[in-house]
């Protein structure tokens, strides 16, 4: 080809060398045409013919390879073989012709694994099994030992030297390598065990305060774990640290089926008394009241006669109180309540007393988790508390205000 260019050339008037020179041009221009020619015609190709096909088709997989590209740097390869294929027409430079497009095939090829890889995982992702199991951290560390062999293979064929004898010289640099990949490393280890042990899923809520991490797992990657806070900002933590660092995972409140409410109510302690009848009669119309009054009542009478004791007696003699009445109240109140889970743990219980009063605090667990909904849950049974806490007899504990100080006067 390039001799019958040559001649064509001579028989134009040019000389020996200008036609020489002229003809490798016009040859150059023509391999170069071809393959932007046949480029396009891949382009046209895959946005016509194979994106419609793919549209058409129902599969996952064929969206995911087109949406991250794998089709379309594949098809960039072409245009870069059919170069490799006329560089035997320059005999002159095929040598090293030969070895860059050799090696800008294998860059290409890379290029393309990459993609492949992304598709990979965003098809795993769909997946229930990828909020247990992530895998992008691997997939992180499959495209970078892609790349390094792709440029070893690439440099290697530039140098017309074996590969192994490129890694050779770098094992004479693997104290810089290690200090370069150290926490590409340590974060691959890290997500190791991550997943082995199962310590973080994708969506799970984790606190890590040392980090400023307060929310929801968005991502786990080979270097570092990305956390989306419940004020919408994105907090970023080494993979390795999870090991490494102690934190908090609410995964098991959200399995439990339950949330935990833990509040108490601080009461004046001068406010607790024995109850009169005129009291007991005012509790006893309180639905859930009235069987905890029954009960109590006969077995009050019951150990007060057999002692002998006159129930009018209230140092001897056993009698209810307004507040054990009230935690009584507060127990059948909660097992009432149709937000409660009460095959969980519930108890009202004291606290030590303080010079804050008397704290009583209720331990149950809310059956709706939804944040929101947990709150207004757990404000709800507060208001109704401290709005009966009066028909009880009973005052919640507070320091002195304002308004205290203005109505002594």
């Amino acid at each position: 080809m390039l001799n019958m260019l040559e001649n064509w050339l001579l028989g134009q008037g040019l000389t020996d060398s200008s036609s020489f020179i002229g003809a490798q041009v016009l040859l150059a221009a023509g391999l170069l045409l071809l393959s932007f020619i046949i480029g396009r015609m891949m382009r046209f190709f895959l946005e016509r013919v194979v994106r419609r096909l793919v549209e058409q088709s129902r599969t996952r997989w064929d969206d995911a390879l087109l949406q991250h590209g794998v089709i379309n740097r594949a098809s960039r390869i072409v245009p870069i073989l059919v170069l490799y294929l006329g560089a035997g027409l320059f005999p002159s430079i095929t040598g090293w012709l030969d070895k860059v497009l050799l090696g800008v095939m294998i860059i290409a090829l890379a290029h393309t694994l990459d993609a492949f890889l992304n598709a990979v995982n965003a098809v795993y992702s769909d997946y229930d099994v990828a909020r247990e199991r992530p895998i992008k951290g691997y997939i992180q560390v499959a495209q970078i030992v892609v790349y390094a062999v792709a440029v070893i293979l690439a440099v290697s064929t530039l140098l017309d030297q074996p590969p192994l004898a490129l890694l050779g010289g770098l094992s004479a640099m693997s104290a810089v390598l290690l200090l370069i990949f150290r926490d590409t490393l340590l974060g691959f280890v890290g997500g190791i065990q991550l997943s082995m042990n199962d310590m973080v899923r994708i969506g799970d809520w984790i606190e890590m305060p040392q980090y400023g991490a307060d929310g929801s797992v968005l991502e786990v990657n080979v270097n570092t774990v990305k956390v989306q806070n419940w004020d919408k900002t994105i907090t970023t933590i080494p993979t390795y640290a999870l090991v490494s660092e102690s934190f908090k995972n609410w995964r098991g409140m959200e399995e439990s089926g339950g949330r935990r409410i833990k509040r108490a109510l601080k009461l004046d302690m001068t406010s607790v008394r024995f109850l009169d009848r005129d009291m007991l009669d005012a509790l006893g119309k309180i639905r859930l009241l009235k069987p905890y009054l029954e009960t109590r009542q006969a077995e009050i009478r019951e150990y007060n006669r057999k002692l002998g004791i006159d129930e009018d007696d209230l140092l001897n003699g056993r009698h209810l109180t307004n507040l054990g009445t009230f935690r009584a109240y507060i127990a059948a109140y909660l097992q009432d309540h149709p937000k409660i889970n009460t095959s969980m743990t519930l108890l009202v219980r004291q606290l030590p007393p303080g010079d804050d009063g008397l704290p009583l605090e209720l331990y149950a667990f809310s059956s709706d988790q939804e944040w929101a909904r947990y709150e207004s849950i757990q404000a709800d049974i507060f208001d109704h508390l401290l709005a009966i806490l009066p028909e009880f007899d009973l005052r919640v504990f507070q320091h002195p205000s304002g308004e205290d100080l203005r109505s002594l006067k």
